[in-house]
């Protein structure tokens, strides 16, 4: 161990450098053997250390976004749908509707890969540096409702508009009281324009009002989500998860 590394070590610490605090002496000792150039060194240095720090961003965003379950684009068994959906998938997964500041609202029976395809797409989307939430509606009212009782429903909202796509799973599963549809109606009011929600329902548009109640708000709650909005209805005659027990079943009985 070299005289200097304490020294090193504490600009490491300063610095939050841990890649190089970690790797200095193994990296520099290999250096010294390889007769390598001082750019050469200080390049294999820096580019470790910024391999980590992406690295650990992607898992800290993938913590943060609160999956329940990691789903991935690659899982996505696409030929189980209809051709024509191939190019709308191949538009999505470029991620651009981030960008653009629109909406993807995912219809389709239980088991249809609402959930899955819409996880993958936050994950890509975590890959590339942005900010996800994912939530699921019912919990997102109670968390509401939450926040509205210990008077922190406006912090609530700020954060909820900063992040760059939100995700809100399930929705059409449990109907709402009239408090939380407003307050669901006014977090997403305030949302618009702001950044990209994707929802997956199980409901198509004529029958969200037996979510909500009010068909007043209903129509400006489909209004604002609709606009400009990706609209893919995927549901298939048997859901992924019938098809996986019946395959199930076959095989025992076989």
């Amino acid at each position: 161990m070299s005289n200097m590394t304490p020294e090193i070590l504490e600009f490491c610490r300063v610095l939050r450098l841990t890649y190089i605090r970690d790797n200095f002496e193994l990296v520099s000792a290999d250096a010294e053997r390889t007769s390598q150039s001082h750019l050469s060194f200080l390049h294999g240095l820096l580019s470790g250390e910024t391999e980590r720090r992406l690295n650990n961003g992607i898992t800290r965003r993938i913590n943060e976004a609160r999956f329940p379950v990691k789903k991935y684009l690659a899982d996505f068994n696409r030929t189980k749908y209809a051709p024509e959906f191939e190019r709308k998938f191949n538009e999505l997964e470029t991620l651009n509707f981030i960008a653009n500041k629109e909406n993807i609202i995912l219809i389709g029976t239980p088991g249809a890969g609402k959930t899955h395809y819409a996880t993958a797409l936050g994950i890509a989307a975590c890959l590339k540096g942005r900010s996800v939430l994912f939530v699921s509606v019912p919990n997102l009212v109670i968390e509401l409702q939450e926040a509205m009782s210990s008077h922190q429903i406006t912090v609530y909202r700020r954060k909820f508009e900063n992040f760059d796509l939100v995700i809100l799973d399930e929705l059409g599963y449990i109907s709402f009281d009239k408090s939380g549809s407003e307050l669901l109606f006014n977090l997403l009011s305030s949302r618009n324009d702001k950044g990209s929600i994707v929802i997956t329902t199980n409901l198509t548009f004529d029958r969200w009002g037996d979510v909500f109640g009010d068909p007043t708000l209903t129509g400006a709650m489909v209004d604002r989500l609709a606009h400009k909005a990706h609209i893919l209805d995927i549901s298939r005659e048997k859901g992924g998860r019938l098809e996986e027990t019946l395959d199930w079943l076959a095989n025992a009985n076989s």
